[in-house]
């Protein structure tokens, strides 16, 4: 009876290790087959602000008087000069050389953060552009910004920087943007250490009518007046690479404000 039941027991066994061999190993799916989790797409850069820079003026605008008194469109129904050749100090700096310098000074700062800068000119040694043309930059690049860089010829006296944007405004950009632009920019000149205008303008800042390039803007468009070139004191301050250098860093330091980026 005993090796009955040892001999039942060992096919008992010998049926389970048969059953057991039978599925030892599931069969593999190939690869395309296995599903795979849904990706999460990246979320899209996006596209850096523009800021035009517009240095005022051109090396050879003296040379070409026929070109640059070429009437074309103000931004109020008439007409004015394509350009001007611009002031300059009484030792002989003018102020061409003065903007592009500082420009170029700005646009190295902003675009070291980050923002795509456009030049209405890129070398000092040409003729304009017009000012229409230079009012439409800002429309023409979709600028974020457009910032319009010069210096005065005013009475010896006179001391002071200031800011104009176009007043009365025609269009929704000049109506309220130009305005918080050119106070960023008075406030960052503020506190470089720059005065604000003791003979034209108020707080630092000159609402025009009369200026084509503020007029036709159809972005948030200021007009920096950094100093008075025709002051001795402040001859000196645009005529050193120290002082270009922080009129620059202020001019960028008002854009970035202004754009909301890290300064």
């Amino acid at each position: 009876m005993r090796i009955a039941r040892l001999l039942l027991f060992g096919a008992v066994l010998s049926g389970l290790t048969a059953v057991g061999s039978g599925c030892a190993t599931p069969p593999r799916l190939p690869a395309a087959a296995i599903a795979a989790p849904p990706l999460t797409p990246a979320p899209a850069a996006a596209d850096p602000p523009v800021v035009v820079l517009d240095p005022g003026h051109n090396g050879r605008n003296s040379r070409n008087p026929a070109e640059i008194n070429r009437q074309v469109p103000d931004g109020r129904g008439g007409t004015k000069p394509c350009n001007t050749t611009g002031t300059q100090t009484n030792a002989g700096y003018p102020e061409h050389a003065f903007t592009f310098d500082v420009a170029s000074r700005v646009e190295q700062q902003l675009t070291a953060a980050g923002v795509q800068v456009v030049m209405t000119r890129t070398d000092d040694d040409g003729v304009g552009p017009c000012v229409d043309e230079r009012g439409r930059a800002g429309e023409s690049a979709d600028a974020d910004a457009v910032v319009s860089i010069h210096a005065d010829g005013a009475a010896s006296r006179d001391t002071g920087f200031h800011v104009a944007f176009s007043d009365p405004p025609l269009n929704a950009a000049q109506a309220g943007p130009a305005r918080e632009l050119s106070v960023s920019l008075r406030d960052a000149m503020r506190a470089a250490g720059f005065t604000d205008s003791n003979y034209i303008g108020r707080d630092g800042l000159s609402p025009r009518s009369d200026l084509a390039g503020l007029s036709l803007a159809t972005r948030p468009t200021a007009l920096v007046e950094c100093a008075n070139m025709r002051n001795p004191d402040e001859a000196a301050v645009v005529s050193s690479e120290e002082g270009r250098a922080r009129y620059a860093t202020a001019l960028a330091q008002g854009v970035l404000a202004f754009l909301n980026l890290p300064r």
